[in-house]
């Protein structure tokens, strides 16, 4: 048995070289003749291909197969991640919606609100911010409006956005604007929505004290301040700031005005209002008694001529 294994390897192994060495060699054949530069090698090559792929189009159905596959998946995964964009830009498009509604509306409440009817006494003159104090102990500007725009003592200013302070000191041209935030500014306020009346003072930093509040409790941070219109210094409603807890945990007001960028300022003339001695006038017109005795009723009957 041994003696026929060793014959039998002695046999396989030259066998198995001699096929080696002939595949080798007609691979090395084949790469040689197709790399010959001929016309008739050019000719021959072509007509083996002609004789060859054709029969080989069974061995080509797999890796065709595979190759869609292959491609089909890619595809799906392109439609997988836009189908996953979609969903998210829908999903912004969602909370841009609810942010349009809610626009929509306060746009409507604003155009309802817009129709209200403001005093006609109440107009204004803007003038142009020429300087400033140049003080750290006194806040003020001067304007380029005076006795001459008919500009008085006590008139209230604003920049457009909240209010800024009042006149004090007018000449035939020029007149000074005491700000909010100096020492010598006190105007009466109103926070809401608890409509507690304060007293705004100034006290040279950017966020004046509220001051005598009556219940501290019921302000909070972020409340709304307007002008209480209070001794008639200022007209009522106007814009002041809201309210913020300072550092020295006191409830401040952070002014609605831009302090930094003062450069037109509008003076709201303001009128005294009627004065009312006769309170009950109010309620019923007075009508002055009629004097003399009272009427007789009448009996109905005739008099004789």
């Amino acid at each position: 048995m041994a003696r026929d294994r060793g014959n039998s390897d002695a046999y396989v192994r030259p066998v198995r070289r001699i096929l080696v060495g002939t595949i080798v060699v007609l691979c090395l054949a084949i790469f040689l003749f197709w790399r010959i530069d001929s016309p008739r090698a050019e000719r021959f090559r072509a007509q083996i291909i002609d004789r060859v792929i054709p029969s080989f189009d069974w061995a080509l159905v797999p890796v065709t197969q595979v190759a869609g596959m292959i491609e089909n998946f890619q595809s799906y995964s392109r439609i997988y991640a836009q189908n996953q964009e979609l969903r998210r830009e829908l999903q912004q498009m969602k909370a841009w919606k609810e942010a349009a509604l809610q626009l929509e509306q306060q746009n409507a409440k604003l155009l309802d609100l817009n129709k209200v009817r403001l005093d006609p006494a109440l107009t204004y003159v803007t003038g142009v911010v020429l300087a400033d104090s140049g003080s750290p102990f006194r806040q003020s500007v001067l304007l380029n409006v005076g006795a001459r725009d008919g500009i008085q003592n006590g008139w209230a200013t604003t920049d457009g956005l909240g209010l800024v302070g009042r006149v004090s000191g007018v000449g035939h041209t020029s007149a000074r604007v005491i700000l909010l935030n100096d020492t010598a500014s006190r105007i009466p306020v109103t926070i809401q929505p608890s409509g507690q009346r304060s007293l705004l003072a100034g006290d040279n930093s950017p966020l004046p004290l509220l001051d005598f509040l009556e219940t501290p409790e019921a302000v909070r941070p972020g409340d709304r301040v307007i002008s209480s219109g209070d001794g008639g210094m200022f007209p009522a409603g106007l814009l002041v700031g809201q309210v913020v807890l300072g550092a020295d945990q006191l409830l401040r007001v952070r002014l609605a005005a831009d302090y930094e960028r003062l450069e037109f300022l509008r003076v709201l003339r303001s009128h005294a209002g009627e004065a009312i001695t006769d309170p009950g006038s109010l309620v019923t017109p007075y009508r002055t008694p009629v004097s003399g005795p009272p009427a007789l009723p009448s009996t109905g009957g005739g008099t004789d001529g």
